[in-house]
């Protein structure tokens, strides 16, 4: 992948793009539809990511062994979990406007990853890709190349600002990560 100059060295495609009037207004307009259903569609959006990516199951000591998506998609803890993801995202969307604002909640999720979970920051470009693909699905009918392409810009954005979380906090890759070697190597791409 090609590097940008500049103060860190940001993979080009996980470099935040600044979002137009435009398209923050898509961006909300999109959101409103999709959080009016916010469990369901994080529950979706969580076992997609499991699915996919099943070593991120290992920060998650209440379905860590589980295999069947059905038997997850049934746990207390997971259906939690989705709740409080999209009320993360819901709160980056409806600050979009306010760029110190989304830049400290999404400090504030990179540490606690970081420090208190030590996830591996991979994860959150994995995850922010399911979501896309999730509601890209869900909602294909308000999915048009230009809502895909600002929803394109803020997986970017909460990339980048978790990631720069991480550096702040010096983050080091833990030794007792299981993270499979195919996910390892996707991460490098």
């Amino acid at each position: 992948m090609e590097k940008v100059q500049g103060e860190m060295e940001i993979e080009r495609w996980e470099r935040s793009e600044d979002l137009s009037d435009a398209e923050k207004k898509v961006i909300q307009e999109t959101w409103s539809r999709v959080y009016t259903n916010c469990e369901d569609v994080g529950v979706s959006i969580l076992i997609r990511f499991f699915v996919k990516f099943p070593s991120a199951k290992q920060y998650f000591s209440q379905f860590k062994h589980m295999e069947d998506p059905l038997e997850m998609e049934r746990t207390p803890q997971l259906r939690k979990h989705a709740r409080r993801v999209m009320g993360a995202v819901n709160t980056v969307v409806e600050n979009i406007n306010d760029s110190e604002k989304v830049s400290s909640v999404l400090a504030l999720v990179g540490k606690a990853h970081a420090l208190k979970h030590k996830v591996e920051p991979v994860y959150f470009k994995f995850f922010t890709g399911v979501m896309l693909e999730v509601i890209a699905e869900e909602y294909a009918n308000d999915f048009t190349p230009e809502v895909q392409r600002a929803w394109t810009k803020v997986k970017s954005l909460i990339y980048t600002h978790v990631t720069a979380a991480y550096k702040e906090v010096g983050w080091v890759q833990y030794p007792n990560s299981t993270m499979s070697p195919l996910v390892a190597a996707a991460a490098t791409k």
